[in-house]
């Protein structure tokens, strides 16, 4: 069991059940409606708003936990979310397919990194969007979440190198508070993309 699964095995949602601040507000923003990939997605918060939006969503985690979580969730919710059992190492990524694609605080190693913005730029489709919000490397010294390794954090230029070609509705970095349940609590330093393929 790794260790994802673990953490997500108790009762609690421990990064509550409410969406990403900064998601909710894109997704109001833009209005976006269609098929959406929630990837890394852990309990399901985000996956779930996005059905509630009126999205047809399908969420990918390598958790059985969480997504057994996002299932029940979007049963609370009235909503309903597909949800797939997806190590990202092994991931397919089917060309054209989602009008929009989120990463809420998904880390991994640079490697994987690379290949998961690869899929990105192809799993798009024209005229759709990839939507994030991730920890950057500054975030080491502010200690409210995310992986205490710099190599799983994340350098602005990583956006702009992979998706150069891309309209950047938005682009930022730098403090933001986040409260979303135990592991993400206060004043944090971030990155926020959302970008279309044109």
């Amino acid at each position: 069991m790794s260790t994802w699964d673990q953490r997500f095995q108790e009762e609690k949602y421990v990064y509550g059940t409410e969406p990403n601040v900064f998601i909710a507000d894109m997704q109001k923003k833009l209005g976006l409606t269609g098929d959406a990939l929630a990837i890394a997605e852990g309990e399901g918060r985000n996956a779930v708003f996005l059905a509630e939006q009126g999205m047809n969503v399908t969420a990918w985690d390598y958790a059985a936990s969480g997504l057994e979580k996002t299932n029940r969730l979007a049963l609370e919710r009235g909503v309903s979310v597909k949800t797939e059992l997806i190590d990202l190492n092994q991931a397919i990524w089917l060309q054209d397919k989602w009008d929009e694609l989120i990463c809420v605080f998904g880390h991994f190693p640079k490697e994987l990194r690379e290949k998961t913005f690869k899929g990105i730029r192809n799993a798009v489709k024209p005229g759709g969007y990839f939507i994030t919000e991730v920890y950057s490397y500054y975030q080491l010294e502010y200690k409210t979440g995310g992986p205490q390794d710099k190599s799983l954090l994340y350098s602005p230029e990583e956006f702009l190198a992979n998706f150069p070609d891309w309209r950047i509705v938005h682009f930022f970095m730098g403090e933001v508070v986040r409260h979303e349940g135990d592991l993400h609590n206060g004043l944090s330093h971030v990155i926020q993309f959302a970008g279309q393929r044109i």
